[in-house]
């Protein structure tokens, strides 16, 4: 049984442009994961990554984009001040090698990565150190995929019912915002 489509409003008939709005949502997502992380995720990335094994600024680097699937490249500009920072409050220490700072974790980062129980910004958004870089943005996109496929096959009940259900997790995402 075919699904009968709208003739007005949003979806009538026009599902080129569901799937457009799709990318763009994609698009941005992308765009700003790529070239921000949230408070914090600089800090506990290093961490995390030094909590395995001594490395030095461009490796971490490297490690961060690979383990956030490539949609988090810290800039040198974010990771050398913030390394900076942890050799100066003594949570994790340098030496050189080959022309090269390698850091590795004190004492006092190994309690801090233990407090945190390692968790790292690449974890799903439940961790405790960061909001999980890549989980968000992939939830929205699956999310916007899920709409447009309801709108293309779906019946002009089932549309409705899609519209409550992305009405009540807009409603209750701004809740979450609102809880600070």
């Amino acid at each position: 049984m075919r699904a009968s489509y709208p003739t007005s409003g949003f979806g009538a008939g026009n599902f080129d442009g569901m799937w457009q709005a799709v990318e763009e949502l994609r698009s941005r997502f992308e765009k700003r994961v790529g070239t921000r992380a949230g408070k914090g995720e600089v800090r506990a990335a290093v961490l995390a990554l030094l909590a395995e094994r001594p490395m030095h600024g461009y490796q971490i680097i490297r490690e961060i984009e690979e383990r956030s699937g490539g949609s988090w490249k810290p800039s040198a500009g974010s990771v050398y001040p913030t390394l900076q920072l942890l050799a100066d409050e003594g949570t994790i220490s340098a030496e050189e090698s080959n022309g090269r700072k390698i850091y590795s974790l004190t004492e006092a980062g190994r309690e801090e990565v233990a407090a945190h129980h390692g968790a790292a910004p690449w974890d799903p958004a439940d961790s405790q150190y960061g909001t999980g870089v890549a989980s968000l943005p992939k939830a929205g996109i699956e999310l916007a995929q899920a709409a447009a496929q309801v709108a293309r096959i779906g019946s002009p009940e089932q549309v409705q019912q899609a519209v409550a259900a992305l009405d009540e997790a807009r409603r209750r995402l701004y809740a979450i915002l609102a809880q600070d």
